[in-house]
């Protein structure tokens, strides 16, 4: 990486891709306001989701930050497999930690920002370097949501909760799942479109009287056994990422490839109905297009339900309940859906306002060190 006085470093969980989604969101904000800043990425989430959501300098080193929950599928998480790996990775091995804590201070690394990483903010308390927690959840509270894993998981909990508060600074993202003392707290951070509604159906090939329903999982493959039931509905053009080999266009359907080349903010803005579980980067994306959200819940998943009451409250959408999924019986929920309106919105991205708080920082260290 280029020698340069902005040096800062993400540490970035690997849960489905909404970390990745709105930690890409704060750095491409920071770009533009730091055209000089370079970034040490550290994070399993697949290289092309940050080659495809930044435009600026930055190296990427393939770690295992975070444990999160081991998915069986998009809806249900294997809570065995997730203590199992908790067991290993929460012991932090101590030469890792060093060396990275020795690498970053070599690169004249001013920041640590985890992304609700543990393992960023061990690293940063090893190094010397100030740390901020970007987090509208951490997993201590998310494991306490399962009483019948109490006894496995409260180890974990109380290790993790001493990680979580030993953080320089703490950001709180809405919707805000577990509200506590924080340096600043945001309205939803999503990456933003680069391409109009208009460019996006032309390319997909969407009749200009047609309906476009976008419908995603989160960034976890997973096969919708109930395309077959979308059939009948002529006048929509239904476009399904995630879990075929190729773009193929069937009737009614397009199904794209796990990684397709489209922006996946460029979808959601050019939709006219998204349908979807609903995880933070999804919400926050469909939230700041305004567009009609048909969202499934997780009925263990903690988070879901604080998601589910944001949407309620603040975005045209309506609640598809999770075992709807396979069966397809949502898709009787799909005309109230597509009667609904966009809804426009001319608030702040939080993503603009989490990057001027940690410009601010950078900008204060850079002056300590002279």
């Amino acid at each position: 990486m280029p020698s340069t006085s902005d040096q800062i470093a993400f540490f970035v969980s690997p849960h489905g891709f909404g970390h990745a989604a709105r930690a890409s969101a704060v750095i491409s904000a920071l770009y533009d306001r730091m055209p000089k800043l370079a970034v040490n990425l550290y994070s399993r989430t697949p290289p092309w989701f940050f080659r495809d959501s930044l435009r600026g300098p930055y190296v990427y080193h393939e770690l295992l930050t975070d444990i999160g929950l081991v998915q069986e599928n998009p809806m249900v998480e294997d809570l065995e497999a997730t203590v199992e790996k908790l067991e290993g990775f929460l012991r932090f091995d101590t030469g890792l930690i060093d060396r990275l804590a020795r690498q970053l201070n070599r690169d004249g690394c001013r920041l640590i920002v985890c992304d609700i990483s543990p393992l960023g903010i061990v690293v940063a308390n090893r190094a010397g370097i100030p740390s901020v927690l970007i987090e509208n959840f951490t997993w201590d509270w998310i494991y306490g949501g399962y009483p019948d894993y109490r006894e496995q998981f409260d180890g974990h909990i109380q290790h993790l909760q001493q990680i979580f508060s030993s953080a320089t600074w703490r950001i709180q993202t809405a919707p805000n799942c577990d509200e506590q003392d924080a340096d600043l707290k945001t309205g939803p951070i999503c990456r933003k479109p680069r391409a109009s509604k208009e460019e996006i159906r032309q390319q997909l090939k969407v009749p200009d009287a047609g309906k476009l329903v976008l419908i995603t999982m989160g960034g976890i493959p997973d096969a919708c056994s109930s395309l077959e039931q979308l059939r009948p509905f002529t006048d929509c053009r239904f476009l399904v990422p995630g879990d075929n080999e190729q773009l193929t266009v069937d009737g009614n359907l397009t199904l794209l490839p796990y990684h397709s080349g489209f922006y996946h903010p460029d979808l959601v803005n050019a939709a006219d109905v998204v349908i979807g579980k609903v995880g933070y980067s999804t919400l926050a994306e469909v939230y700041h297009a305004g567009t009609p959200f048909g969202y499934f819940t997780r009925p263990d998943f903690r988070e879901s339900d604080v998601l589910s009451a944001f949407v309620h409250k603040n975005m045209p959408g309506v609640h598809l309940s999770g075992d709807t999924y396979k069966d397809g019986s949502w898709i009787d929920h799909l005309p109230k859906l597509l009667e609904m309106s966009r809804v426009e919105r001319n608030e702040v991205n939080g993503a603009d306002v989490v990057s001027d708080f940690l410009q601010d920082l950078l900008l204060r260290r850079r002056e300590a060190w002279g």
